[in-house]
């Protein structure tokens, strides 16, 4: 059930394409083992003109944020080794360096998310 929500901060005048969002997903799906459809992946588009990095002139960064919602958090070794294929996956889909590639997993899903009006289980 991971689902990852990817902003993305644009170029001037650069267009993404249409199946971006179903190519994550179906990446991303790879990494984690998922069955089909139950990866779930939005992407939010962020106009360089409202992203900024303090003290620095941001114009030529364009990263990625990506948050990872899971039911349950993998030990923080496989978690590494997720971190560095998702950053791979993500980089080169979205077309931009590794380091620019930020991913912020969120606390456990279990017993505090709700899918069609019931509460996962813990």
């Amino acid at each position: 059930m991971p689902i990852l929500s990817v902003e993305i901060v644009t170029r001037p005048d650069e267009q993404l394409r249409p199946e971006l969002a179903a190519e994550l997903s179906d990446r991303t799906g790879e990494v984690f083992g998922s069955a089909p459809g139950t990866t779930w992946v939005k992407v939010v588009l962020i106009p360089e003109e409202h992203y900024s990095e303090n003290d620095c002139t941001s114009g030529s960064i364009h990263p990625v944020f990506v948050s990872v919602l899971k039911e349950k958090l993998p030990s923080p070794e496989s978690m590494q080794a997720e971190v560095a294929k998702l950053t791979e996956v993500i980089a080169q889909i979205c077309a931009r360096p590794l380091e620019n590639v930020h991913i912020i997993y969120l606390p456990e899903a279990a017993g505090r998310i709700a899918f069609g009006g019931k509460l996962t289980r813990k």
